[in-house]
């Protein structure tokens, strides 16, 4: 538990005072964010500083090394010692760092070219599906349960394969949807940091009942989990509504590829679908929209997507489209906890391992 705290602590520390001095240096180097065209009402955020989600990054790896030293208090004196890495926190943190890349490389795209258009499309996948190539070879490689997984693994072994298909799907989805979300001040920091607070508990939770949930490093990512919470709060001071800064696709992808592989590696596959519901229906919104618009001969199912966008033009203050989306977003997590305890206490009573 003491790890939990520093590693959240760390993490608030080093993005709040590192987002502040991020503000100055950004502002200083004119690296701004670009608006486009059709959403006239953002047109004040022209020039915001961008990329914020480095310094998300940043502390998120801060608060995880931070958190493996252990200090206790000898009659000698003081004695430090290192805990050690546990596979399931570097491959969670290796997906953080690895999506957050491709999303630099992104918006650095946007900011040398003055546009609002970075990476083609295909060759942001093709950097999505390689991180997610090397996150499937490396649970893979760690003995991790090829299961498909609710609360725990469904009896349904996908094999290496399939597992791997839902694993590239899993983790360039969410990606994706994070970086959707990340269309208002405040929407993806806040909304993330409220799944970051589901997968601690449930991270922590899978740790003190090793006699259910076959789970092996679920400390270490109830860590990581801590780590991301800490490091949204923080960012989330600078970057609420007005927004001083902003993410960025490199803050956006890294997020959505933490919380993926939070979920993946406590054997909770399919309940972040609930848990990061707020996510699943951004996406949605613009899938949706680009079905309708193609096969239907043009039509636009919303005024504009994501969907946030399509409330925007319904001349809804930004404010209350901002909390009554992190509404949606806590309302999934508490339904996705729900579902995690009822599953636990089912599991108890019948007796079921692993």
């Amino acid at each position: 538990m003491i790890a939990l705290l520093i590693s959240a602590t760390v993490a608030f520390a080093v993005s709040i005072i590192g987002t502040a001095y991020a503000i100055r240096l950004f502002r200083a180097w004119n690296i701004g964010q670009f608006i486009q065209q059709e959403l006239p009402s953002h047109m004040h955020k022209t020039g915001t500083p961008t990329m914020g989600g480095i310094v998300m990054i940043l502390a998120i790896a801060g608060g995880y090394v931070v958190s493996q030293f252990r200090v206790s208090v000898e009659e000698g004196g003081v004695e430090v010692a290192w805990s050690g890495w546990e596979p399931s926190g570097l491959l969670a943190m290796g997906a953080i760092v690895g999506m957050g890349l491709v999303g630099f490389l992104d918006d650095y795209q946007k900011i040398s070219r003055f546009r609002n258009k970075g990476l083609g499309i295909s060759t942001k996948l093709i950097g999505q599906l390689a991180v997610a190539g090397l996150f499937t070879w490396g649970m893979v490689a760690n003995g991790s349960s090829t299961e498909l997984a609710f609360a725990r693994p469904l009896g349904l072994d996908l094999g290496s394969v399939l597992f791997a298909v839902l694993v590239l799907l899993m983790l360039t989805g969410f990606s994706n949807a994070v970086n959707f979300t990340d269309g208002l001040d405040g929407l993806a920091s806040g909304s993330v940091a409220l799944v970051a607070g589901a997968y601690i508990i449930i991270a922590y939770w899978i740790f003190r009942h090793p006699e259910i949930y076959a789970v092996e490093g679920s400390l270490s990512l109830a860590i990581v989990a801590a780590a991301i919470l800490g490091a949204c709060l923080g960012f989330l001071w600078w970057n609420a509504c007005p927004a001083r800064i902003i993410m960025g696709d490199v803050g956006s992808q890294a997020l959505g590829g933490g919380i993926t592989a939070l979920a993946l590696l406590t054997n909770t596959h399919l309940l972040l679908v609930i848990i990061g519901g707020l996510f699943v229906i951004e996406a949605l919104s613009v899938i949706i929209q680009v079905v309708g618009f193609r096969w239907f001969g043009g039509r636009r199912v919303f005024r504009m997507a994501p969907i946030h966008h399509h409330f925007e033009m319904k001349e809804w203050p930004e404010t209350t489209i901002i909390t009554r989306f992190w509404i949606i977003a806590a309302i999934g997590v508490g339904l996705g906890m729900g579902i995690f305890y009822g599953d636990f206490l089912a599991a108890s009573r019948i007796g079921i391992g692993g």
